[in-house]
């Protein structure tokens, strides 16, 4: 009778201990976020990784990397706040608040790393690559094309400056020239580096538009070559073999556009044509489906987003 109460008393005290075991991880981590909360950072700070992996409740977690984002970032301590960032995503994927916070770790950290630059290399070319970018996104194209200018005189075979150039000379106001002028920039970005699939595929985008379907396919063909996860490249190159009358060789990249992008609608119309073209009637059924799938899909993504953005909602 002795010995089985011994046994009892040791097998509750181990059940104790471990019961006391599992508790201190929680402890700490809640004690771990009130100095977060609190804004004890230094102190905070080295403790979330831990705290996080030992916290079960999803509410405390979520507590923890928010409040480690924000003590990163005021300690400037990129490294953890960009980490913080990775875990919270895969952890709360979709999740407003941490999608919201993400976009404003990042843009910080951008605008302190370009604060760096400028303060120690005033006269660095990247520091006018980054005020030709800014100038650039305002739609301020002649300041933004001066800049660019200013870097290739410091730097004249610097890759994709060309590019940007030719870019922006197709997104301004159109004018009589603008299209030559572009594709000399594209031409000269290749010459600099053969290997820019985005500087081939405008050419080859130009070149389908002046309905030269010969240059257009060449080029097309090389863009997807240079990258072959360019869902574009796929579908101009299928457009243009399509009008260039030889349905039978569109079929196969207007295929591999559908798949690397198969909420497109346009590919899964050109898809359709091929195969009418080619009297595959079933091939032609399933995309022409596919196509009012997609078309309806993304409808219903822009009235979204448009009643989103004007505030109105589908709620009572």
């Amino acid at each position: 009778m002795y010995y089985l109460f011994c046994v009892i008393a040791a097998l509750s005290l181990a059940s104790a201990q471990t019961a006391a075991r599992r508790s201190v991880p929680l402890v700490d981590a809640v004690k771990t976020a009130g100095l977060l909360d609190s804004g004890r950072c230094p102190q905070g700070l080295p403790l979330v990784k831990k705290a996080y992996a030992a916290a079960s409740d999803s509410d405390l977690k979520h507590r923890l990397g928010v409040g480690g984002v924000r003590c990163a970032m005021s300690l400037n301590n990129v490294t953890a706040a960009a980490e913080l960032i990775e875990i919270l995503s895969r952890d709360f994927a979709g999740d407003a608040d941490i999608l919201y916070l993400a976009v404003h770790t990042y843009s910080d950290l951008s605008l302190r790393a370009s604060q760096t630059l400028l303060f120690t290399h005033p006269d660095a070319y990247q520091v006018h690559e980054l005020n030709a970018e800014a100038l650039e996104t305002q739609g301020k194209w002649d300041e933004a094309s001066e800049e660019y200018r200013v870097v290739l005189k410091k730097n004249p075979d610097l890759p994709g400056i060309h590019y940007r150039i030719g870019r922006m000379l197709l997104s301004k106001p159109e004018t009589p020239s603008a299209k030559d002028e572009a594709k000399k920039e594209f031409e000269e970005e290749l010459r600099i580096d053969p290997n820019n699939a985005g500087a081939e595929f405008v050419l080859a985008e130009l070149a389908r538009q002046a309905e030269n379907y010969k240059e257009a396919i060449e080029r097309f063909t090389r863009a997807t070559k240079l990258d072959v996860m360019f869902a574009d490249a796929y579908l101009g190159l299928g457009r243009s073999l399509l009008a260039a009358e030889r349905a039978a060789d569109a079929a196969a990249p207007l295929e591999t556009a559908v798949k690397l992008q198969p909420d497109n609608p346009t590919a899964h119309f050109e898809l359709a044509n091929a195969y009418r073209l080619t009297k595959r009637r079933a091939d032609m059924d399933r995309e022409i489906q596919a196509y009012k799938a997609a078309a309806n899909k993304a409808r219903q993504t822009t009235d979204t987003v448009k009643k989103a953005v004007s505030g109105v909602t589908d709620k009572p």
